[in-house]
């Protein structure tokens, strides 16, 4: 198994499949294992927007592409749960914590309550 990094937008992880995982535990799991973590879909543009913003302010996220993963659906599916909404991506963790879609995300930047959150999480140092 390859890790696929590239430096504009932080590490990119294959999703090992834990067979009887429930789909909420698995995002649970996954969203506690970073600083930051952002679950997209390859040719999603608000997904890139979102990755573009990070990178931009020096964060490095983990990035979970689900259409490159075989019960990506599935996280899909719990993630529109979560989100209360029809549209699974982009989901943004910090600290394990969910954020919310690229709009929550963006009102935190504009409010400033973003960089403090990054800054708890560990995800900035300045």
């Amino acid at each position: 198994m390859q890790y696929q990094i590239a430096d504009s937008w932080g590490f990119y992880v294959p999703m090992r499949s834990r067979n009887m995982e429930d789909p909420l535990e698995r995002v649970a799991r996954l969203a506690s294992e970073s600083a930051v973590v952002i679950f997209t879909l390859s040719g999603c543009c608000m997904c890139h927007a979102v990755k573009r913003l990070f990178c931009g302010m020096g964060v490095n996220p983990t990035v979970y592409e689900l259409d490159h993963d075989p019960r990506g659906k599935e996280i899909e599916r719990a993630l529109m749960r979560l989100l209360g909404s029809s549209s699974a991506v982009p989901a943004v963790f910090i600290g394990g914590k969910l954020i919310g879609s690229m709009d929550r995300v963006m009102a935190s930047h504009i409010n400033g309550s973003l960089v403090p959150l990054l800054k708890e999480a560990g995800a900035l140092w300045l």
